[in-house]
C-alpha cells in the first residue's frame, strides 16, 4: 500500500495515508476476516521506482541516479528526508492497527527505497548510510525499529535473497540482514528475489526464470539464522505446496498469483475442495500486464478476474448447444455453458487445445503446457460431450444454438515466388530444422516465438517486418527476454522492410526505400498476422442462432479468447 499519494506505482494502488481511506480499509479487513483469513498490511516506499507517468509523484533514493532501465532521476536523501520517511511508515503502521490489520509487512527488497540503501549496486554514498553493510543497513533498520516501537502488531520483513545482478545484494548479505532482524524479534523474513529495476523477471517470478531459487534462498536463511521464513515463488500446484510444507514445516508459504488464477487454491491444498487446481502459468499476461496497461487485474486462465461483481446465474431454460472448435475459446464457452445448466456438444476435428498446444514449445514457456490438460479435464468432468469430427452446417441444425470458435488461420502475403514456406505450425514438428538460414517474415509474437525456438538448433535467423516494434503484441517481460536472446545469438532485425519478390533462395525487399537482398535463405516462415475463420457462421445464418467467439470473431490472444467466450456464454 502506498504511504503518500506521491509515492504510487500504479494509479489504482491502495493507499493507507489519510482518514478518507479508513472506512474502505475497515471494510477490506472485515471481508478478509469473514473469509477466515488474517489481513497483513504491506507497507512500501518505492523511492526512485515511483511511477514517472503518475502526475505529482516524488522520487527520492540513496542515490541521485535513476534506474538504468528507465525512470525519473531521484533526489539523493538527506537525514531530514529519512526522518520524514520513518514518519510515513510509523503513521501507516498506526493506521493499519487502527483499522484492524493483524500484521504488517515492511518491504526491504525488490529494489524499492529501503533496498536502494541496502544494495551496493545502487547505494553510492560515502556517509554514515553508505559503504559497509552496517552503514547501508542503518536507515532500513531505523524504519524497522521505529515501526516495532510504535505498534504491537507482528512484523514480517520482505527481502530479496539476491538481486540477481553481480553488483547487487547477494545471499550472504541477506543472511546477515536476516540475523539482525531475528535479533529484533520480527515475526518472519519473507524471502523473494530480484529487483523491479534491474531484474523484474525474478521480482515477479516470471515463467522465464527457473522455479525454486527463492525456496533455496529461504532454506539457507532459515538454517543459518534460525529466523522464521515465508517461502514464496510460483507455489501454484498441489504437488509443490505439499513438498514445501514438508520441507518448511514451521514456515509460512506465501501464495499470490495462484489465488488470482484459482481463488479456491488454498481450499484445494487443504483438501476441503476436491477439485483440480486451475493452473497459474506464471506468464504475467493478465495480472501484471493488465495492471500496467491500466485495464486492471486480469488473468489469462481465469476470465472472472476483474469481474467479480458479475453473477453467473443458472440458465432459466436449459437448452442444447453445439460448440464448434476446441481451442481455448471453445473450451471456455463449453465450460461456462455447461456450468449454467445447458447441454453441450463440443466438435473438434483435430487436437483439443488448438493452436495453444504450440504455445509451450518455445524456450522458457513450459508452464503454458498446463492449461489445455486442465481445461480438457474440466469439460470432461462437467459432462461436455466431445465429438471428434468436423462439424458441418447440416450437423448443427437440431441444436438450440451454435457457438462458433473456429479460431483463425495465418494470413499469407501475396509475394511473387512465395511457394515454399512454413507458418506457426513449424513449432509442432517433432524435429525442428537445424543449421539453416531462416527468414521470418513478420515480427510479432508468433515471429519472435518461432525465432527463439529455432535459435537453439543452430539456425541463423533474420526477422523482417514493416514497422519497428518487434514483438509488439507480447507481454513485456517475455518480449524483453526473447529479444535479448535473439540479439545475443546474432539475429538480424530488418525493420521498415517490405518484401516484394522471391527467386529461389534469394529474397528481394525494400528497406526505407533502399533495395536489399536476403541471400542463401533455406527456410521462410510467414508470421504476418491471422484472419478469422468464420465461414461456418455465415453458412448457418438464418437457420439456427449463432454466436462467434474468440479469434473467429476478432483475432486477439489467449486471454482475450477465453474472456470473450466466457462473457458470451454467460449470457446465453
Amino acid at each position: 500500500m502506498y504511504l503518500d499519494p506521491g509515492l504510487r506505482e500504479i494509479p489504482t494502488q491502495i493507499g493507507i495515508d489519510s482518514k478518507d481511506k479508513e472506512e474502505g480499509l475497515k471494510e477490506l479487513v472485515k471481508t478478509i476476516h469473514e473469509g477466515g483469513a488474517g489481513a497483513i498490511a504491506h507497507l512500501n516506499h518505492p523511492g526512485r521506482m515511483a511511477n514517472p507517468r503518475i502526475p505529482g509523484n516524488l522520487f527520492i533514493s540513496s542515490t541521485d541516479r535513476p534506474c538504468e532501465n528507465g525512470g525519473a532521476a531521484p533526489v539523493r536523501m538527506e537525514e531530514s528526508g529519512m526522518e520524514a520517511v520513518v514518519s510515513l511508515f510509523t503513521d501507516a503502521a498506526i493506521f493499519a492497527e487502527k483499522v484492524g490489520f493483524d500484521a504488517l509487512e515492511l518491504q526491504l527488497g525488490h529494489g524499492y527505497l529501503l533496498a536502494q540503501f541496502l544494495s551496493p549496486g545502487v547505494n553510492d554514498r560515502d556517509d554514515a548510510y553508505g559503504g559497509s553493510f552496517e552503514n547501508r543497513a542503518r536507515f532500513p533498520l531505523m524504519v524497522v525499529d521505529a515501526v516495532r516501537e510504535t505498534v504491537d502488531l507482528p512484523i514480517l520483513v520482505r527481502v530479496s535473497g539476491s538481486e540477481m545482478i553481480p553488483e547487487g545484494i547477494h545471499i550472504d548479505e541477506t543472511v546477515r540482514l536476516a540475523r539482525v532482524l531475528n535479533e529484533r524479534g520480527i515475526e518472519a523474513v519473507h524471502v523473494s528475489a530480484g529487483t523491479v529495476c534491474s531484474t523484474p523477471p525474478w521480482d515477479f517470478q516470471h515463467m522465464f526464470v527457473p522455479m525454486g531459487k527463492t525456496w533455496d534462498f529461504a532454506e539457507e536463511i532459515r538454517e543459518k539464522t534460525g529466523v522464521k521464513v515465508a517461502v514464496v515463488g510460483r507455489i501454484s500446484d498441489l504437488e509443490h505446496a505439499a513438498q514445501l510444507e514438508k520441507r518448511f514445516p514451521d514456515a509460512y508459504l506465501a501464495v499470490g498469483r495462484a489465488l488470482v488464477a484459482d481463488p479456491d487454491f488454498i481450499g484445494k491444498c487443504l483438501g476441503s475442495i476436491p477439485e483440480p487446481v486451475r493452473p497459474c502459468l506464471a506468464c504475467s499476461e493478465g495480472c501484471l500486464g493488465g495492471v500496467r496497461s491500466g485495464l486492471g487485474l486480469r488473468c489469462l486462465v481465469n476470465p472472472r478476474v476483474g469481474r467479480e461483481k458479475l453473477e453467473d446465474a443458472p440458465a432459466q431454460a436449459p437448452r442444447s448447444f453445439a460448440v464448434v472448435g476446441a481451442g481455448l475459446a471453445g473450451l471456455q464457452a463449453s465450460l461456462t455453458l455447461r456450468e449454467r445448466g445447458h447441454s453441450v456438444d463440443l466438435f473438434e476435428r483435430d487436437e483439443v487445445g488448438g493452436q495453444f498446444n504450440l504455445a509451450w514449445r518455445t524456450p522458457n514457456k513450459e508452464s503454458m503446457s498446463k492449461l489445455v490438460p486442465y481445461m480438457k479435464n474440466a469439460v470432461d468432468r462437467i459432462g461436455v460431450r466431445i465429438i471428434s469430427s468436423e462439424a458441418r452446417a447440416g450437423d448443427l441444425q437440431g441444436y438450440d444454438g451454435v457457438v462458433v470458435a473456429t479460431g483463425a488461420r495465418p494470413r499469407i502475403p501475396d509475394i511473387p515466388g512465395l511457394d515454399d514456406y512454413r507458418v506457426y505450425d513449424i513449432l509442432g514438428d517433432k524435429e525442428l530444422p537445424r543449421d539453416k538460414n531462416v527468414l521470418i517474415i513478420g515480427g510479432g509474437l508468433i515471429g519472435v516465438d518461432v525465432a527463439t525456438a529455432l535459435i537453439p538448433r543452430g539456425n541463423r535467423i533474420t526477422i523482417a517486418k514493416r514497422t519497428t516494434d518487434f514483438g509488439e503484441d507480447m507481454e513485456a517481460i517475455a518480449k524483453t527476454l526473447s529479444l535479448k536472446m535473439m540479439k545475443e545469438n546474432g539475429t538480424t532485425f530488418s525493420d521498415h522492410t517490405s518484401i516484394y519478390r522471391i527467386e529461389g533462395n534469394r529474397v528481394f525487399a525494400r528497406r526505407d526505400d533502399e533495395e536489399i537482398v536476403f541471400e542463401d535463405i533455406d527456410l521462410i516462415v510467414i508470421s504476418t498476422g491471422m484472419s478469422s475463420v468464420d465461414y461456418l457462421a455465415r453458412e448457418l445464418s438464418g437457420s439456427v442462432p449463432v454466436w462467434l467467439v474468440g479469434d473467429a470473431r476478432d483475432v486477439g490472444n489467449a486471454r482475450t479468447a477465453i474472456e470473450d467466450s466466457y462473457l458470451t456464454a454467460r449470457e446465453l
